[in-house]
C-alpha cells in the first residue's frame, strides 16, 4: 500500500515561513519524479513545485517562485517544501505526489502524477 503523507501546515502571519514535508512508504520512488501542488476552497487544484528523481532539477509556479525551495531527501523518502515570505493568497491545502511516469526531469502537469497525499492546511494571516 502506497502512502504519502503531509506534515508542516499550520497558521502563520504573512512574512512568515513554513517547511512542509511528504514522507512516502510503501515503495521507495528514488526514480521518480515527485511534486507539491495546492487547492484553496473554491479553486482548481495548481501546481506549486516539482523536483526531479535525483533532485537536480527543480521547477516552481510563478506565484511561489523565489520564495520556495523544494528538496528530496531519497535515503529518507521524503520531500519537503520551504516556503518564505508567506502571503494570504498561499493560503490552501498542500498535497505532495508522485510521478511513476516521468522518470527524468519534473513535471508540472497534474495528471502524470498517481500517488497522492491527503495534504496539509496552511493558512496566512494579513
Amino acid at each position: 500500500q502506497v502512502r504519502l503523507v503531509e506534515s508542516g501546515g499550520g497558521s502563520v502571519q504573512a512574512g512568515g515561513s513554513l517547511r512542509l514535508s511528504c514522507a512516502v512508504s510503501g515503495r521507495t520512488f528514488s526514480r521518480q519524479a515527485m511534486g507539491w501542488f495546492r487547492q484553496a476552497p473554491g479553486k482548481e487544484r495548481e501546481f506549486v513545485a516539482g523536483i526531479s528523481w535525483s533532485g537536480s532539477s527543480a521547477g516552481y509556479a510563478d506565484s511561489v517562485s523565489g520564495r520556495s525551495t523544494i528538496s528530496r531527501d531519497n535515503a529518507q523518502n521524503t520531500m519537503y517544501l520551504q516556503m518564505s515570505s508567506l502571503k494570504p493568497e498561499d493560503t490552501a491545502v498542500y498535497l505532495c505526489a508522485v510521478s511513476s511516469a516521468v522518470s527524468t526531469g519534473w513535471t508540472r502537469l497534474a495528471y502524470e502524477y498517481n500517488y497522492w497525499g491527503q495534504g496539509t492546511q496552511v493558512t496566512v494571516s494579513s
